[in-house]
């Protein structure tokens, strides 16, 4: 076997007659990409998981029932590191609307699927040979919260804790973050505890700190991050901290999507979508509260999501407006950024998953 190497993989928003899902090569020296294989036939295949044991590639697409109405669906690829290729194993539907984001448990046979539009997320099983199987359950929620766009309830992400013991749904439509408990054995998911934050904040995407008892989500109506502490042992949260995600002298509108942390848990960012911009907060290491360092520009509009490099030398933004994927350098002491120069031209990028795998 080769020496292990990191890829990208990159998501957009696309029409099935033209590419929509890339795999690249990483250049650990310098953070650049290189496009080595894309796949067509794919309706906005937005958003990616990756097991990295099975060098496996899941994508949101979509289908149309007999009726001709939209419904979430995956497609699965299998990734060969020495050639670089990818090749499709399967695509099945998932849930009885769009999607907007697909993430893995911790033992990898059981993909949770979100949708925004239908306000609820599936369960799916994994296939012996890692193709995406029949959906298992549907978990819908009910409710309104305080903006017109809260006039049902939204599912935006569903993300697992470092033990594979509860997840983390985030409703924008409800204001709420809801932990469900994992029993994988039955591959399962049962609602447990739900904690609400400020009406009219919109919790999109969340992350559960790698080593401290705490957890972080971003908003995306309100334009800000919430520190929540988190019992791991009794499955809930409780919210310890709400800041902005702009600076004090901006005045436009803004829209957040993702965040994710440093792989050393020092630091956290968040994207700015209006701004344009990741802001950068420094982690308290006992409280877990947040302290901005900078909001730092995108080079590009509309910033949808983003990836740290699993070294944590580099950061990649995928910016949809601007048609590219740009890379910075992260320094590890301030958590601060700096353009390197480097970006790789792609249609309306969404999601960048790294992954590293050996070869044959």
């Amino acid at each position: 076997m080769t020496a292990t190497r990191t890829f990208a993989f990159i998501g957009s928003y696309a029409d099935a007659d033209g590419p929509g899902l890339y795999a690249c090569a990483y250049d650990e020296r310098t953070g650049a990409l290189t496009l080595l294989d894309q796949a067509d036939g794919l309706q906005n295949p937005t958003f990616l998981a990756v097991n990295e044991e099975s060098r496996t590639i899941y994508s949101l697409t979509e289908m149309k029932d007999e009726e001709g109405t939209r419904r979430g669906a995956a497609a699965t690829y299998r990734f060969a590191p020495d050639e670089g290729r990818l090749h499709k194993l399967n695509e099945a539907q998932t849930i009885p609307a769009t999607a907007c984001h697909i993430a893995l448990d911790r033992t990898n046979r059981l993909v949770m699927t979100a949708s925004y539009h239908g306000g609820l997320f599936g369960v799916s099983g994994v296939r012996d040979d890692g193709g995406i199987g029949a959906t298992l359950e549907l978990h819908r929620h009910e409710g309104t919260s305080a903006l017109p766009v809260q006039s049902q309830a939204r599912v935006h992400s569903v993300i697992v804790d470092r033990d594979n013991r509860f997840a983390a749904v985030s409703d924008l439509g409800l204001d709420k973050v809801f932990l469900y408990k994992l029993d994988p054995a039955n591959r399962s998911l049962t609602r447990h505890s739900e904690t609400s934050i400020a009406p009219g904040s919109g919790p999109r995407h969340f992350v559960f700190h790698p080593q401290l008892p705490f957890g972080y989500g971003i908003n995306e109506l309100n334009s800000t991050l919430t520190v929540y502490a988190y019992d791991a042992e009794a499955g809930k949260l409780e919210v310890v901290q709400t800041i902005s995600t702009l600076p004090d002298s901006f005045e436009g509108d803004n829209a957040c999507a993702d965040i994710h942390l440093s792989p050393d848990g020092k630091f956290l960012y968040g994207s700015n979508r209006g701004h344009d911009s990741l802001v950068v907060c420094r982690i308290d290491p006992e409280s877990g509260l947040l302290e901005p360092v900078e909001y730092a520009p995108t080079l590009g509009g509309h910033p949808r999501n983003f990836a740290v490099s699993p070294d944590g030398r580099f950061v990649l933004v995928a910016n949809r407006d601007g048609n590219h994927v740009v890379t910075f350098s992260r320094d590890a002491d301030t958590g601060k950024l700096l353009p390197t120069g480097s970006e790789l031209r792609v249609p309306k990028p969404v999601c960048v998953r790294f992954a590293a795998f050996g070869g044959e």
